[in-house]
């Protein structure tokens, strides 16, 4: 709100700005801008001047020529089945980043998600744990403190449990994934985010894609799979199989069907497979 308040200008009364100001004032701003920015930045002015009205301003309105953009499918890549089996099984992969792509294909949750785990977290005997999902309550009770996350349950499945014994190693307390050195002595981190028995440091964000990276790169450092593609391969692979949107929702954690929609890219053996439903009857024997 504050640019554009600066933008139709700051001092001036809500009665005297016209709705195409406004509008004019939006394309501006964010006209350049991705879809969603440009969806979030109209619907916070679009929510504010109608809050203005509610209590008896004479404010000015969205103009109907600044739509909401729709949001475009997302170019992410699906990965096959075999190139993540064949990825998880190359000897040049470690243990650790076995374990990690696997975890994060078959829980199909968010990579910050799962590198945020402590070994405290698992629930090993029913191959679940929670995990800091993005998003908070919007409302809390009086007194209690505000959280930017909300704690939501993932799940793996049998190829996860055989991975995570070996990654442990007895290790009862600390971070899942950590890295293989100590942290620099100028580098301050959370008690969580080290594991208290070696000393070893969290493994990140940026330290995981690297590896990723490098495990999958064919044409130069920067061209191989982003750690969100084994979330998407496995959401667009369920959906394949024939899961319901429902259970996609679940198991994604969406909250609205049009965002996992996004998600959904069925490979060309899925299309043609569904195709050969309609074909004659005595083809299909």
């Amino acid at each position: 709100m504050g640019k554009t308040a600066d933008r139709l200008g700051e001092r001036r009364p809500l009665a005297a700005v016209a709705d195409d100001e406004v509008g004019e004032a939006l394309e501006l701003l964010w006209g350049g801008a991705a879809v969603n920015t440009w969806n979030a930045r109209r619907a916070a002015v679009l929510s504010w001047l109608a809050w203005c009205r509610e209590r008896g301003h004479d404010a000015p309105s969205v103009p109907g020529w600044t739509k909401r953009m729709t949001v475009p499918d997302s170019q992410t890549p699906v990965r096959s089945r075999l190139a993540i089996d064949r990825l998880i099984a190359h000897r040049e992969v470690g243990l650790r980043e076995k374990t990690l792509y696997r975890m994060l294909y078959e829980s199909a949750a968010r990579a910050e998600e799962i590198l945020g785990i402590n070994i405290e977290d698992l629930d090993l005997a029913g191959r679940r744990c929670p995990v800091k999902a993005k998003g908070a309550a919007r409302a809390r009770r009086r007194g209690q403190g505000r959280a930017d996350f909300m704690l939501e349950t993932v799940y793996w499945d049998a190829g996860t449990a055989r991975l995570l014994p070996r990654l442990l190693k007895g290790r009862s307390r600390g971070p899942v994934f950590v890295t293989h050195r100590h942290p620099g002595p100028c580098k301050v981190l959370s008690p969580r985010d080290v594991c208290p028995d070696s000393g070893l440091a969290r493994l990140s964000y940026g330290q995981a894609r690297a590896l990723l990276d490098a495990h999958t790169a064919l044409q130069g450092p920067g061209t191989g799979w982003d750690l969100h593609e084994l979330r998407h391969s496995a959401l667009t692979h369920l959906g394949e199989a024939g899961a319901s949107l429902l259970l996609l929702m679940a198991k994604s954690r969406h909250r609205k069907p049009e965002n996992l929609r996004r998600y959904f890219k069925p490979s060309d053996q899925a299309l043609a497979e569904i195709t050969s439903l309609l074909a004659p009857g005595d083809s299909r024997r």
